[in-house]
């Protein structure tokens, strides 16, 4: 009779190393999530990027002016000041 075959209590661990991700790939990880943070925290105490910039629309879904921001006019769908050439 044949009796089952005993594995060593390390078997396990080394099983797990081999299939976590290596430590400089946690690492980079690790980095590039701080990076984003520190870039995402020190752009938000920088405020917009120009004056009078703000979030479009308000609170009840309508924008303020409805025609700015988009460099046409919607009656003949050309830019404005170009006199229709």
């Amino acid at each position: 009779m044949e009796q089952p075959q005993q594995t060593s209590p390390g078997a396990g661990v080394q099983a797990l190393r081999r299939l976590a991700p290596p430590p400089a790939l946690c690492g980079f990880l690790l980095l590039l999530a701080l990076v984003f943070t520190v870039s995402y925290a020190v752009g938000s105490a920088a405020g917009p990027v120009a004056p009078g910039m703000r979030p479009s629309g308000t609170s009840n879904g309508v924008e303020d002016d409805p025609g700015t921001g988009t460099g046409t006019d919607p009656e003949t769908d050309e830019m404005p000041g170009m006199g229709g050439h």
